[in-house]
């Protein structure tokens, strides 16, 4: 809804309409390895290292060697909470990782991964990516089946579904899990003989499968094979169960939805550049956005920039097709995680103070766009143009290599209360006078399907439309099943 913004001085005071129990969203990245005979969680750990700008809140890694599954996991990055003597100590042929990022009220030891459970099978362990539409309902009645839940994430009504098929072989437990699991989900699953990667029927989660030699990885970007050195196989399909053994690799075909709706935000932020999120290059993709922009919206300026790393390559596509030059008028501090992934808003606006510092020297009294790949809340927008009005810059002109946003994700990304999503509640106008900019524009929603390649039909684009492709419970049905109790 638009009008005027309210609080102190004109300031937009951002109120939630309501709020989905932040325990029950995560981005979060996974990555799997069989390789008999090779240092497993040391693979695993480089490959977490690729994958950490998905989750910074915690790591973990699990082990098999055949008879016994082994577990280090704690809070902080992967360089934190690993080091040469809990690497050395496990010691297998399988191994499978986790690195996660939670919201306010859910960033502790009991929820990090990857979950490792013994079951009437054996161990087995499990890592997931994504974020389950009917996990309170299905708690409910797992709990009511005598259930015991000891984490608040909706991984463990997975572990527990499991559990409740366990007559059945691994690969059927996991068919008639499908059956029963709504939203987003890719896995990798590992008992002790086997890794298994699954991908949910819409395929909202990347996950993608790599080879090294004999060694097979499944990791959720293909950034995180070219780390390790494997080649890049395929994605894996939505609705497929991928079974890796000593017998080679198998494929079940699962649960198939009406139609793929990957997560197009994933190519707007999440996914590292270098990464391809089946079949498009993430920097072609963003630097295709930014030509769009441009086409769309033509600014009188001197020089385009971008907020680093993820509006780089827009704004180089920008400046390409506007003829302006591309200038990296913003040093970044690469030794502080990002901003938008942090636990609390107070820890979001430190981060940009110490993560971005601009370069007076080329700023100073020159017409600059600026080109970030989004603007959900805004507070990181304002300080960023404030900075640049302290450097002496004339005139500041913010453009959005996306469309506003101005939905909540139930899939796993961090956008779940619209009231803190400023385009949901106010008009271009109030948003531009709240950042302090000269102008503001957004790309299109038609745009940024062009920059995908086509009209949106293979993605879910439902933080910036609306269009949810996978049901979604009502506020008060997410409220009654808390998982914070």
């Amino acid at each position: 809804m638009a009008g005027e913004p309210s609080g102190i001085n004109g300031e937009i005071e951002v109120r939630s309409l309501f709020r989905w129990r932040s325990s029950w969203h995560e981005e979060c990245g996974i990555f799997g390895v069989y390789a008999p005979g090779k240092d497993v969680a040391r693979l695993v750990y480089y490959g977490l290292f690729a994958l950490q700008h998905r989750g910074q809140e915690s790591a973990g890694i699990a082990v098999s060697d055949g008879h016994h599954i082994a577990v280090h996991k704690g809070m902080g990055l992967v360089a934190e909470v690993f080091n040469q003597d809990n690497l050395r100590a496990l010691k297998g042929n399988i191994a499978i990782g986790h690195v996660r990022y939670s919201t306010t009220g859910a960033s502790s030891l009991v929820n990090a991964q990857p979950l490792v459970f013994r079951y009437l099978k054996g161990m087995l362990a499990i890592a997931h990516n994504g974020n389950l539409t009917n996990a309170g309902p299905l708690r409910q009645e797992l709990g009511a089946r005598g259930s015991i839940f000891q984490s608040s994430t909706d991984s463990e009504v997975i572990v527990n579904l499991i559990a409740r098929y366990s007559q059945e072989s691994i690969e059927e437990a996991l068919l008639r899990c499908q059956n029963d699991l709504e939203g987003a989900y890719s896995l990798v699953v590992m008992t002790d003989d086997r890794l298994i990667g699954v991908r949910d029927p819409f395929g909202v989660r990347p996950l993608c499968l790599g080879k090294m030699g004999e060694a097979w990885v499944l990791a959720s970007e293909s950034c995180a094979l070219d780390t390790i050195g494997a080649e890049f196989c395929r994605d894996v399909e939505p609705g497929e169960i991928l079974i890796i053994d000593g017998g080679g690799i198998r494929s079940l075909k699962g649960r198939r939805a009406p139609r793929s709706a990957h997560c197009i935000f994933e190519h707007v932020y999440f996914a590292r550049p270098d990464s391809v999120l089946d079949g498009r290059a993430v920097n072609l993709v963003r630097r295709e956005m930014g030509r769009i922009l441009a086409r769309e919206y033509r600014v009188a300026a001197d020089i385009v920039i971008p907020v680093p790393d993820s509006g780089t390559a827009a704004a180089a596509g920008y400046a390409e097709a506007a003829g302006l030059p591309f200038v990296e008028g913003l040093m970044k501090n690469r030794y502080v995680g990002r901003t938008f992934i942090q636990p609390t808003q107070e820890m979001r606006d430190l981060g940009v103070r110490l993560k971005l510092n601009p370069i007076k020297s080329i700023l100073k009294d020159k017409r600059v766009i600026i080109i970030d790949d989004s603007i959900v809340r805004g507070t990181t927008s304002r300080r960023i143009v404030a900075m640049l009005r302290q450097a002496g810059v004339r005139e500041v002109h913010l453009l959005s290599a996306s469309p506003p946003v101005l939905y909540p994700c139930y899939y796993g990304i961090d956008t779940s209360a619209r009231g803190e999503l400023i385009a949901a509640q106010y008009s271009l106008e109030d948003i531009r006078r709240y950042i302090g900019a000269d102008s503001l524009y957004y790309l299109s929603l038609e745009g940024l399907f062009q920059s995908v390649g086509g009209n949106g039909e293979n993605f879910c684009a439902a933080c910036f439309s609306g269009d949810y492709p996978i049901p979604i419970p009502p506020p008060e049905e997410a409220t009654k099943y808390s998982l914070e109790g």
